[in-house]
């Protein structure tokens, strides 16, 4: 695979989820999403991730479904992922309904032409973080030190594996804080306990230098991840804190400006035989904007390095 041929997508944080009179982008009108389209490729994207927060696929009628399909090829977009999140299959209470929404997102995704399925085990916003100017910076949900709630983890996300693995799709599990892929040790040993070679890891560690607290270091937290990534969220923030721990302060920035140097690391993940999708993620002002300039920036490192052949897990 020569670099130009690394998928680069954008998210969908810059696109409001509901029109300005509340109804939400999954009921708009398809000129909405043709819309987002446009959008895009004036932004000279190729690509997009559905987040669910915006567009269900499993939710659409098929002919809706199909509709999605056809405006994004007309546009010259790919639909690179489907990402679920904030329904985590151990969700205490409807774990089990999220379980089976997982299910029929992977064939959404697999319909939509999609190259992987993107979810992970972050838990709705707690009244705190939906308070909050920057959600990460309140206290949400943290999963149990509790064995049996982890080897839940286990069994259902390598049944959804399996399931992907079925319709010829990569499942990619997000790094976020305070569950059991909250750490770099813990999510290498998730995907390790799972052990399906479809299954693999997105090193969203931008999801950990922003916390206001303290933190492991960044380099590390990717020679760990980075073997068994094959989907990667993009983002990076400003970071500064006290030598005592006392105050810690995080705020989005561009890739090339942030406290992770994605110049290294995306020259270690290509040594290591990285292939999977990009996307491109950013918070807040101009997302879109941010995006495109990342998108550029990531397309000049990948242009000076040089792939190996290889898998993306050990």
């Amino acid at each position: 695979m020569s670099p130009t041929e690394h998928t680069i997508a954008c998210c969908m944080h810059g696109f409001a989820p509901t029109d300005p009179s509340g109804l939400p982008l999954h009921e708009a009108d398809p000129q909405a999403w043709a819309g987002i389209f446009s959008t895009l490729t004036d932004l000279d994207f190729t690509a997009l991730e559905i987040a669910d927060s915006h567009i269900r696929p499993a939710d659409l009628s098929p002919e809706r479904r199909s509709l999605l399909k056809e405006l994004s090829t007309s546009a010259g977009v790919e639909l690179t992922a489907v990402h679920v999140q904030r329904t985590s299959v151990i969700d205490p209470d409807h774990g089990e309904a999220n379980l089976e929404y997982a299910h029929r997102t992977i064939d959404a995704a697999a319909e939509l032409g999609c190259q992987v399925f993107s979810t992970g085990l972050h838990q709705p916003f707690s009244q705190a973080q939906r308070d909050a100017l920057w959600f990460w910076t309140a206290k949400g949900w943290e999963d149990p030190d509790d064995p049996e709630i982890r080897s839940l983890a286990v069994q259902r996300l390598r049944e959804l594996g399996r399931h992907a693995a079925e319709v010829g799709l990569p499942m990619s599990l997000e790094m976020y804080e305070d569950t059991y892929l909250g750490a770099a040790e813990s999510a290498v040993r998730l995907i390790e306990e799972i052990g399906l070679d479809n299954v693999g890891l997105n090193p969203d560690i931008g999801n950990l230098i922003r916390l206001h607290r303290r933190i492991g270091d960044w380099r590390e937290m990717h020679e760990l991840t980075l073997p068994y990534a094959n989907y990667w969220h993009m983002k990076n923030y400003q970071r500064d804190e006290a030598g005592d721990g006392s105050w810690f302060t995080s705020h989005p920035t561009t890739m090339q400006n942030g406290l992770i140097d994605y110049r290294a690391m995306v020259t270690r993940a290509v040594e290591l035989g990285f292939n999977g999708p990009f996307l491109m993620e950013q918070y807040g002002g101009d997302s879109l904007g941010v995006c495109a300039e990342n998108r550029s920036y990531l397309a000049g490192l990948l242009a000076q390095v040089q792939p190996t052949k290889g898998t993306t897990a050990p």
